[in-house]
This record gives structure tokens, C-alpha cells and sequence, in this order.
């Protein structure tokens, strides 16, 4: 059993039929709203989740490496407003944004 759903003009690139299954009760939490003008998706319509800045970095020792880790912080991110990430791949992916980062650890 499936739904066809009415969707706004806006997002007439998104399919309207949707099975049973998927749908859940909405409970409105007005704090975690977020504006359609403020959402960018891609040409596969996958969300674009946007960094904003490098708050922080530590050092998380394995058995026998250490592995290193900065805190991003995202743009519109659902939950948290941050998450923990492995440094080499931020940087290699968001060069600007370390260029501004200012650890205190560094030399």
C-alpha cells in the first residue's frame, strides 16, 4: 500500500509516492525547522550539508596508532551542530577552512 503525497512546486523533482511503511507520526519541534530557501540539493537531490568552521582537534590513541580528529562544525546539520571528523580527510576536502583554524598546539 503506498501514498501519493501533495508536494509543493518547489520540490517537484522529489517522487510523491511513498510506501506505507515509510511513514511515521510528525511531532512539530519549532526549533528544528528549517526554511526551504535555506536547503541546497545536488543534481541527485541528496541534501548538501555545508561546513562552517574547525572549533577544535584531538589525538585518539588506537592499540597501535594514533589517529588524528578535528571537530567540524556544519550548517543545518540535524542533532548535532558538530561532529568529529578524521583531519586528513577535512583537509584534504576543506583546505580554506583550516587555513583560518587557530589550534593552540600547533607550532
Amino acid at each position: 500500500m503506498a501514498y501519493c503525497l501533495d508536494m509543493p512546486i518547489e520540490l517537484s523533482q522529489i517522487h510523491n509516492t511513498v510506501h506505507v511503511s515509510q511513514l511515521r507520526k510528525c511531532v512539530t519541534d519549532e526549533t528544528v525547522f528549517i526554511s526551504l530557501d535555506d536547503i541546497q540539493v545536488d543534481e541527485s537531490l541528496n541534501y548538501i550539508e555545508r561546513l562552517v568552521a574547525v572549533l577544535d582537534r584531538k589525538t585518539k590513541v588506537l592499540r597501535n596508532k594514533e589517529v588524528k580528529l578535528v571537530k567540524m562544525q556544519w550548517q543545518h546539520r540535524r542533532g548535532s551542530e558538530w561532529t568529529w571528523e578524521p583531519e586528513d580527510e577535512m583537509r584534504d576536502h576543506y583546505l580554506d577552512l583550516f587555513a583560518s583554524a587557530d589550534f593552540k598546539d600547533e607550532v
